[in-house]
């Protein structure tokens, strides 16, 4: 006996065929909003398929300024009962945008445009989001990709060669605290044979104190060819920096400038405003250079007094910016004291071991904590076996 086949009632059948009809329009609709990754792409897809495809007489994005066919009440005005509205939100339920409807002749929508919308929504808030998303990569990739440049150009400006001092040691290192800093570290060799030094740090942190720090740097340049007197260097460096604007005032500068004169076996120094630099000579006390002015830029027509000590055989220098002791562990910080300290403890006359000390000394302190601000510190050393000439 042949089996009977059970065949579906006509209706059934033409309802599922719709269904399914629904369903195929529904995907080619996805698969048309989700081909694009631009915000602009997606919102024009969405409103294509509204007009063309569904024959809505007109539609629009809230806050976008697109408007297909005709939308003869204002979009904006959520007060206007004769558009249809289908907020778009995103997977944390914030809202982006609306697609406003205008139906054909005001009527009322059927069941399978009424689905096919919501659909069609859902999916455009999806492919709204990703298109965010992705700008939001592609603009954060660039910046980086600017902030990689700065920094490359940034360490380009430090000294890349160290001058050749017989009976010195000479060394720097330099950490920034974000891709770029405020830190500044010079060393120009003078006319007549000595060696000016400047550890400088501009108040703040990242890239607009990275270019203040460049601007600082040109002008230093510049006064440092002229061969001025230590003080009267710092005089005018706070006088260029005032004149530059509001903007560098609030962008001040201490540094400490240093002058080296190696036949001599002496050192001159003027600290504007800057952390106190360490001298250890054998058999004196540790030395510090307080400020003996203002900080760089802060207030017009200041003076600066410098000072000159001796740097016989043995003697140890440490010029640094306060990263160095603005480290922390917890709430403790690792202090000019502690940093002295680490210094004094220091027996080597070899100025690249004395950081590589140092740097590790807060590494160990801050246990792994991360790096709150620029680190700078230059060590100067006179070996032991040095002779001494008088200039």
């Amino acid at each position: 006996m042949a089996a009977e086949i059970q065949l579906a009632p006509r209706g059934e059948t033409i309802e599922l065929q719709q269904q399914v009809a629904r369903l195929q329009a529904l995907l080619e609709a996805s698969r048309q909003v989700h081909s694009t990754i631009h915000e602009q792409e997606v919102l024009e897809s969405v409103l294509r398929i509204v007009v063309r495809e569904l024959e809505m007489a007109g539609a629009a994005f809230t806050g976008s300024g697109l408007v297909y066919g005709q939308v003869t009440a204002d979009p904006e005005n959520s007060a206007n009962t004769s558009l249809l509205r289908y907020p778009l939100t995103d997977r944390e339920g914030r809202a982006m945008t609306e697609l406003v409807i205008a139906p054909p002749d005001g009527r009322e929508l059927t069941i399978y445009e009424a689905d096919f919308l919501e659909g069609l929504a859902l999916q455009a808030a999806v492919a709204l989001e990703n298109a965010h998303h992705h700008k939001r990569n592609v603009e954060f990739a660039r910046v980086q990709q600017d902030l990689d440049a700065a920094r490359n150009i940034q360490r380009s400006l430090l000294p890349q060669t160290l001058p050749n001092i017989a009976g010195y040691s000479l060394a720097f290192r330099s950490a920034t605290c974000y891709e770029v800093g405020g830190d500044y570290l010079d060393i120009v060799n003078q006319p007549d044979g000595s060696l000016l030094i400047a550890v400088a740090d501009v108040a703040g942190k990242g890239l607009a104190s990275a270019l203040m720090s460049s601007s600082f740097r040109s002008a230093f340049r510049a006064m440092a060819a002229t061969g001025l007197p230590l003080d009267e260097l710092a005089k005018r460096m706070n006088q260029h920096h005032w004149t530059e604007g509001e903007e560098a005032r609030r962008r001040y500068v201490t540094a400490i400038f240093l002058r080296l004169l190696p036949a001599a076996g002496e050192i001159e120094v003027v600290n504007a405003g800057h952390n106190p630099g360490f001298l250890l000579s054998p058999g004196a006390a540790p030395r510090q250079f307080e400020a003996a002015g203002t900080p760089l830029g802060l207030l017009p027509g200041m003076d600066y007094g410098s000072e000159r000590h001796r740097f016989p055989p043995g003697a140890r220098l440490l010029l640094y910016t306060d990263g160095l002791t603005e480290v922390f562990r917890g709430d403790e910080e690792f202090g000019s004291e502690r940093l002295l300290n680490e210094f004094s403890s220091c027996l080597t006359t070899k100025a690249d071991a004395i950081l590589e000390a140092l740097w590790t000394a807060t590494e160990e302190f801050s246990g792994g904590e991360p790096q709150r601000d620029d680190m700078t510190a230059l060590a100067l050393c006179r070996s032991e076996e040095s002779t001494e000439t008088r200039g």
